[in-house]
């Protein structure tokens, strides 16, 4: 009897992993995912602990691949020099893609590497539909596509709509002649009566936004350099054609694009004035308030609808990422689409325009898009190709890796999806040219010495301390920046308490961690003005964030309370600094100078009931106690019917909360 009844239970225990396939292949978007670990990186000791707030079910699993990946701009002329030229190229970055799996990146945006005269450093493009040689080859961008599906990357293009190169095939027939097919494909008009522009308008890169042409003796309009003509998006011609552009690069594997300057897209059809405002800009043009030719929203609203609806016919989630610079915050929300039908993610440039650690104007800003009206989904960055370094921005010239470090920490943790620039997770800081012969940004050409133009942060990465840091064994296009010695990625590898380091451990940890990945975004101590604290919190998960952002030693006590959490204590998870303890009293957290972590609540007794008997679904937010709980006594399986058919999935035992 004894061995009949031992039997029964070896197979009892065993016939939960015989279905588990059956319970694959009958509802494997919800299937649970394996709990995974995530070690503890902190500035100053490599001590490990683990994540103890992995996710055992992916309860969101149907949502787009955009909205839990982290993506990473990489300006190809500076990644990386596969070629030893002096300059980036394509197979640089294949090559680089086994670094960047390992950071822990989702998805690179590169900016633009198709054939240009170079006027704008690729952004006057010639021919949108190939690549430039100097980078490459359309083989090597397919290659590049290929090993970067291998490592679970996706590839974004910078798709540039507003203009073209005037060396473009259609710019040179438009300027042919006024009976051209493509007379009207740009922007066109006639002098005024005493042959002068058709209006005031200024282009951004300084002086007058008009250019005459002497075939067609007619002025065209340009928003950027008079090298980049300005297409005529009320022609549908043009939106046909560049539509066909984007079907090429998705057709090639492409995951989305990020829209260059999509809030000049249109202009005024009348060509009203600019209000004219006091004072001059670095140019030497007066300052002038663009509401004619900037921002013309009804206008963009359509075409970006249409652009969507062309994406919407390819799987996988294709992304529209916008360089969408609205000052007013309805104006950046109003991207999203009234249906959300529009940018998935409409860049968000608060971060990198405050410059300073105000706590109280990041809680506002965090406040402001994590609720907004359109209920559209966050995205967060604080550098990129034409802002500074924000390891300059907000540094303050001692204590600049713990700064950053700092605002690693909130920028990975929040709701929303951040866009990272390359050697961010370096410390790589700007290199300003010092003397105007140095300069090869036009604009700090033209702007000299109020406006430097953007060598300073697109200097080469530095992935050494040997020369060149390591980018090329030649002279490189612009020198490399100061602090290659000590900031390079292959120094920073070895040192535990590296940037990088520390972005590699938040990166790990907002894949594994389920209140990062899926839950809301929790406000705490909001009159609190040195210290920024809030909570990600998802059903039974949370994790909660402390940002010191003073340069004084602080300590701050954090209700959870209000946030329906009852806990007294939390285990850190990742940490900037050794001098914050493992173990927290939530009523006294002692945070260094701009110090940073996150820790997962400890639950009090009082919350650790089982709850009442499990429904069907085991996805309900009770499971992962009530599953954690009776691990210990009856086995770690949970039960679901699929089709009449009862199956067994085995749960991993992790702490509550």
């Amino acid at each position: 009897m004894r061995l009949f009844v031992l039997a029964c239970l070896i197979f009892a225990f065993s016939l939960p992993a015989q279905l588990l396939g059956t319970f694959s292949e009958a509802n494997s978007s919800a299937a649970l995912a394996q709990q995974t670990k995530s070690d503890r990186q902190t500035t100053s000791s490599s001590k490990q602990a683990k994540n103890k707030n992995s996710a055992t079910a992916d309860t969101q699993g149907d949502e787009p691949w955009w909205k839990h990946e982290v993506i990473y701009e990489i300006y190809p002329r500076s990644f990386a020099d596969a070629k030893n030229t002096g300059m980036g190229n394509i197979k640089g970055i294949t090559q680089k893609l086994d670094y960047l799996h390992d950071l822990g990146v989702g998805a690179l945006w590169i900016t633009p590497c198709f054939p240009s005269p170079q006027v704008d450093f690729g952004y006057d493009i010639s021919d949108f539909c190939n690549i430039a040689p100097e980078y490459g080859t359309l083989a090597d961008f397919d290659e590049l596509v290929k090993e970067a599906k291998k490592r679970n990357i996706r590839i974004i293009m910078d798709f540039v709509m507003n203009h073209s190169s005037d060396k473009h095939p259609w710019f040179v027939e438009s300027r042919s002649s006024r009976s051209n097919p493509k007379h009207d494909w740009y922007v066109w008009k006639n002098p005024q009566a005493d042959g002068g522009v058709p209006n005031n308008w200024l282009a951004l890169f300084g002086h007058s936004a008009w250019q005459m042409d002497p075939q067609r003796k007619q002025f065209y309009y340009h928003f950027f350099y008079p090298e980049q003509p300005d297409l005529n998006w009320r022609n549908p011609q043009v939106q046909k054609a560049m539509f066909d552009v984007a079907r090429f690069w998705l057709d090639r594997g492409c995951a989305g694009f990020r829209l260059d300057a999509i809030n000049t897209l249109y202009e005024d059809p009348n060509l009203t004035d600019n209000p004219v405002m006091p004072g001059k800009n670095a140019y030497g043009d007066p300052n002038m308030d663009d509401i004619n030719n900037y921002l013309l929203l009804p206008d963009i609203h359509r075409t970006l609808k249409d652009l969507r609806r062309v994406l919407d016919t390819y799987p996988d989630h294709p992304v529209l990422l916008g360089e969408t610079t609205a000052e007013q915050l309805d104006q950046l929300v109003s991207m999203y689409g009234d249906k959300n039908d529009e940018i998935q993610l409409p860049m968000n440039f608060r971060f990198a325009y405050t410059n300073k650690l105000d706590v109280a104007k990041f809680r506002k800003h965090i406040a402001e898009i994590d609720r907004n009206r359109l209920n559209g989904w966050p995205t967060y960055l604080y550098s990129n190709h034409d802002e500074r370094r924000h390891y300059d921005r907000y540094g303050d010239g001692v204590n600049n890796d713990q700064i950053t470090k700092m605002l690693a920490a909130l920028f990975l943790t929040l709701r929303g999806t951040p866009v990272m620039y390359y050697g961010e997770e370096i410390g790589m800081a700007n290199n300003d040219p010092t003397r105007i012969e140095d300069v090869q940004d036009p604009i700090g050409k033209i702007g000299w010495p109020l406006q430097k133009g953007r060598d300073g942060e697109r200097t080469p990465m530095q992935w050494s301390a040997a020369d060149n840091a390591g980018f090329c064994k030649v002279k490189p296009w612009l020198p490399v920046g100061a602090n290659y010695k000590t900031h390079n990625v292959e120094a920073e590898s070895k040192d535990p308490n590296s940037i990088l380091n520390f972005y590699k451990a938040l990166l790990k940890l907002r894949k594994s961690n389920r209140a990062l990945k899926y839950g809301e975004h929790v406000p705490l101590n909001d009159n609190d003005q040195n210290v920024l604290a809030y909570m990600r919190k998802k059903d039974g998960d949370a994790a909660l964030v402390v940002l010191n952002m003073t340069p004084q030693e602080r300590t701050v006590s954090v209700d959870l309370s209000s946030a329906g959490v009852n806990a007294e204590k939390a285990e850190v998870l990742v940490a900037s600094d050794k001098r914050i303890q493992d173990n927290l009293q939530l009523a006294q957290i002692k945070l260094p100078p701009f110090g940073a972590l996150v820790a997962e609540p400890v639950l009090a007794k009082s919350q650790r009931q089982i709850p009442g008997p499990l429904g069907e679904n085991p996805y309900d937010s009770r499971l992962s106690r009530w599953s954690r709980h009776i691990s210990k006594k009856t086995g770690p399986y949970a039960s679901k019917k699929v089709n009449n058919v009862m199956i067994w999935t085995p749960i991993r035992k992790r702490p509550l909360y």
